[in-house]
């Protein structure tokens, strides 16, 4: 799970999205000096905001994009893969290749990915402003997972989960962590709050512990709640949802989840809540 490219994309890509030529096409204008951004001549591999950068090609400005702004929620199922392209997986096995034929010529790209293995709430959009707003860490969108490990979990890490750990250069936390109480197999199971994106973050930061996830499902963003979409199904994002998605949640975790939690407190400090 990792903040998506197209919330501020690499020029080539974003003049190939925007039909101006292919990509190749693209990379040779760049090379050549054709391409300005902001009136200082571009290069390769630089990301530019869709919303805010003037882009001249060969003199000329890139015309308005008249594309509407759609954003979809889908319940992503398992073993898909959140990519347009990807030369390891057949376009059938990616979440593109669910969306309703309606959606097919829309360049849709996923609002915060969700791994080949996970499941649950994901955003297709076109809406670069959304996108940023819900990736970027600076936004501090929460997401929250259901989560189960493949042995007991020891509550007694809890505190080493929030404080985090440092792999690959990155520094990987969790925001909150909160053991099951009740159902199947409750020892196994918890609901982990993050309001960063790394990527398999939770995956990860399980592991260094000696943890490995079984099944990680994602079931709310902000203060939007995945509900009433079967695997694979998507429809449209309402104005009201979207404002929900940009919220901060409830303080009162999920129904029927877990208490009492340790949560993160000031400074980083590890405090009891209840919820």
């Amino acid at each position: 799970m990792s903040p998506d490219e197209p919330a501020s994309p690499r020029l080539q890509k974003y003049l190939a999205d925007r039909g101006i030529g292919s990509r190749r096409a693209a990379e040779a204008w760049i090379a050549d000096g054709q391409v300005r951004v902001n009136g200082v001549t571009a290069h390769l591999g630089q990301r530019v905001n869709p919303h805010a950068d003037v882009i001249t090609v060969r003199g000329k400005p890139l015309p308005p994009d008249a594309s509407p702004r759609v954003t979809l929620v889908m319940n992503k199922p398992r073993r898909v893969v959140c990519t347009n392209r990807d030369p390891l997986h057949p376009a059938a096995d990616t979440v593109f290749a669910l969306l309703p034929r309606q959606y097919h010529k829309l360049r849709l790209y996923c609002a915060g990915r969700l791994d080949k293995d996970s499941e649950g709430l994901l955003l297709l959009t076109n809406d670069g402003e959304l996108s940023q707003r819900l990736t970027h860490p600076s936004g501090g969108v929460v997401k929250r997972y259901h989560v189960t490990v493949h042995r007991d979990f020891n509550p007694a890490l809890i505190p080493r989960l929030l404080h985090g750990i440092m792999s690959e250069g990155e520094h990987l936390r969790a925001l909150k962590v909160i053991p099951a109480q009740r159902g199947p197999n409750p020892a196994r199971r918890l609901e982990i709050h993050l309001d960063q994106g790394h990527k398999r973050e939770i995956r990860r930061l399980l592991e260094a512990f000696g943890y490995y996830v079984d099944r990680l499902r994602r079931f709310q963003i902000g203060s939007f709640v995945l509900r009433q979409l079967a695997p694979g199904q998507v429809r449209l994002v309402t104005p009201k949802e979207k404002a929900l998605l940009l919220a901060q949640p409830a303080l009162k975790s999920a129904p029927s989840r877990n208490r009492p939690a340790l949560a993160r407190g000031p400074r980083g400090s590890s405090t009891i809540n209840t919820h």
